[in-house]
C-alpha cells in the first residue's frame, strides 16, 4: 500500500469512525497507566512530603493507604477519556483535512500544529470536569471514596465554577502540548514509516517520542493545573496565584515536580494511545463498505491479520 492509499482511507470514513476508534485509544491509555499518573499528581501536591522520587511516592501510598490506592478515581477517567478522546481525534483529523485542502498539502508542520490546537480546546472542555473529580481523589488523606460522592461534594461546596477553574491552564499547556506532540509524531513517523503504511512499531515508536517531549515541556503548566484541581493547602483561582504558590513552596525547582513521573507516563501512554487509535482506525477502514473498492488486496490482507488475532482475544475473553 503506498502513501496515496492509506492517505485516502480516512477521507472516506465519517467521524464514527474516529471517534470509535479515539474513543477506545483514550480509555486505553489512561486506564494502563493510570497507577503512575496517581504518582505524579502526588509527586506534585504541595503539602505531601514523601514525594521525592517515583518509588518512594508510589510505596508510601501503597503501605499507608492500602493497595488499592494507586488506582482510586479511575472510574472518572472512563468517564471522561473516552468522549475526550473520540472529539480529540476526530477534530484532528478533519481539520488536518480541511487545512491540508487549503494549503494544498504545504506547510505540514504547520497544518499539524494547528489541527492538534484546535482538537486540545474540543478535548479539554469534555475531559476538565473528569480531571478534578480524579485528581480530587488521588490526593493524600481524599475523604471521598467513590467518583460520585467526590463529584457531588465538590459541586455542593464550590459550584459548578470548581469543574472549570483549571480550564485556562489546561488549555494554557495543552495547546502547545497537542502542538509540539502531533508535529513531533507526524515528522517521527515521516522519518520511520515514509509510506505512511499501517506500521505499529513505527506509530508506537512515534507516539512515544512525542509523548516525552511534550510532557517534559509542559511540565510547569501541568503543576499549576494541579494546584487548581486539588486546592491543596493553598487557595487558587487562576494561573498567576497557582504559579506564586508553587514558587513560595518550593522555588524554581517546583515547577518540575513529577516531571520524570509525567514523561514516564506519557512515553508509554502515548504509545499506546497512537498505536491504538491507527490500530482501530485501520481495522474500521477495512470494514467500511464505503472504502471497499478503494481498499487493496495486500491492506485487506494486513487488517485481517490485525482484527482476527483480536476477535479471538475477545471471544476467548467471554
Amino acid at each position: 500500500m503506498n502513501f496515496d492509499d492509506y492517505e485516502a482511507l480516512p477521507t472516506n470514513q465519517n467521524f464514527t469512525t474516529h471517534m470509535t476508534a479515539g474513543a477506545i485509544a483514550g480509555v486505553m491509555e489512561h486506564c494502563i497507566m493510570y497507577p503512575l499518573d496517581s504518582v505524579k499528581t502526588r509527586m506534585q501536591s504541595l503539602r505531601s512530603t514523601h514525594n521525592r522520587t517515583i518509588g518512594e511516592t508510589f510505596r508510601h501510598m501503597v503501605r499507608q493507604e492500602g493497595l488499592l490506592r494507586p488506582i482510586r478515581g479511575m472510574t472518572a477517567v472512563v468517564a471522561g477519556a473516552g468522549p475526550a478522546h473520540a472529539c480529540y481525534f476526530a477534530t484532528y483529523e478533519h481539520a488536518k483535512r480541511s487545512l491540508s485542502q487549503l494549503t494544498r498539502h504545504r506547510h505540514e508542520h504547520i497544518t499539524h500544529g494547528l489541527s492538534g490546537c484546535l482538537a486540545s480546546l474540543v478535548h479539554d472542555a469534555v475531559s476538565n470536569p473528569a480531571e478534578v473529580v480524579k485528581q480530587r481523589m488521588q490526593m493524600l488523606n481524599s475523604e471521598y471514596r467513590s467518583v460520585w460522592e467526590c463529584a457531588r461534594g465538590v459541586y455542593r461546596a464550590e459550584g459548578l465554577r470548581a469543574f472549570y477553574r483549571s480550564y485556562g491552564t489546561q488549555v494554557a499547556m495543552n495547546v502547545p502540548y497537542t502542538a509540539l506532540h502531533f508535529v513531533t509524531y507526524e515528522w517521527v513517523q515521516a522519518r520511520l514509516n515514509p509510506a505512511r503504511s499501517y506500521d505499529p512499531r513505527a506509530h508506537a515508536a512515534a507516539g512515544a517520542c512525542a509523548g516525552a517531549l511534550a510532557a517534559a515541556a509542559t511540565t510547569p503548566l501541568d503543576v499549576c493545573k494541579t494546584v487548581l484541581n486539588t486546592q491543596e493547602a493553598v487557595r487558587a483561582d487562576g494561573l498567576v496565584q497557582a504559579a506564586a504558590a508553587v514558587l513560595r513552596a518550593g522555588g524554581p525547582l517546583a515547577f518540575f515536580r513529577g516531571v520524570s513521573a509525567r514523561v514516564l507516563y506519557q512515553m508509554p501512554a502515548a504509545a499506546i494511545c497512537w498505536l491504538t487509535y491507527e490500530t482501530f482506525k485501520h481495522i474500521l477502514a477495512t470494514e467500511e463498505p464505503s472504502c471497499g473498492g478503494s481498499v487493496t488486496a495486500a491492506h485487506a490482507q494486513r487488517s485481517c491479520a490485525i482484527a482476527v488475532p483480536l476477535r479471538l482475544a475477545a471471544t476467548s475473553a467471554d
